[in-house]
């Protein structure tokens, strides 16, 4: 994917997006539906930090996901608590911070809001298995196996109704997904 300039006026509204933006912002979904160039791309279009929620994940983790073998609650909370120790951090420092998680089921959402203490909106990047499954088959050296998508699509709770969520479809190119993303973060209400 190549950067795309963007008309003088949409880099105006950028910059009003800038300042709008939630604290902190998870781009979440599934395997392969692009977390992590989302996530950085909508970091550095609005000077916060960006954190690959991957690299937070503990080794016994990666090792499971690299097998194959699906993880369960048990294996994601210690996961997901490092995620919500990081946002509170940055919120703490009165830092603007993106994550990206997969955040599959709405408990583990609601338990990274208890953690940013509400000042949390939500990036939800969605597409159809076909397209999933041909962007993690394309994909190399990530240690999740495509044959693990069926599972986190069935683990998945999408955020469907849920307060400061914006969904984006993944059909998009990556700069139309980014600027879909923080057109509709600039109007999220949080807490």
């Amino acid at each position: 994917l190549h950067p795309v300039a963007l008309p003088q006026e949409f880099a105006a509204t950028m910059e009003l997006e800038k300042e709008t933006l939630p604290l902190a912002v998870v781009v979440m979904g599934v395997s392969g539906c692009g977390k992590s160039s989302v996530g950085a791309g909508i970091a550095a279009r609005n000077g916060m930090r960006f954190v690959e929620g991957d690299q937070l994940h503990p080794a016994r983790n990666v090792e499971k996901m690299a097998k194959g073998i699906p993880l369960t609650d048990a294996d994601r909370l210690p996961w997901l608590d490092r995620i919500g120790e990081e946002i509170n951090t940055a919120q703490k420092a009165s830092q603007g911070l993106v994550i990206s998680c997969s955040a599959l089921k709405k408990t583990y959402r609601d338990r990274l809001r208890q953690a940013a203490g509400g000042r949390l909106a939500f990036v939800f990047l969605e597409g159809t298995r076909d397209l999933l499954l041909s962007r993690m088959q394309a994909r190399q050296g990530h240690f999740m196996p495509a044959s693990l998508l069926d599972s986190q699509l069935q683990t998945l709770e999408p955020p469907t109704g849920e307060a400061g969520v914006v969904t984006v479809a993944i059909e998009n190119a990556l700069e139309d997904i980014m600027a879909l993303a923080c057109k509709g973060l600039s109007g999220v209400a949080v807490k």
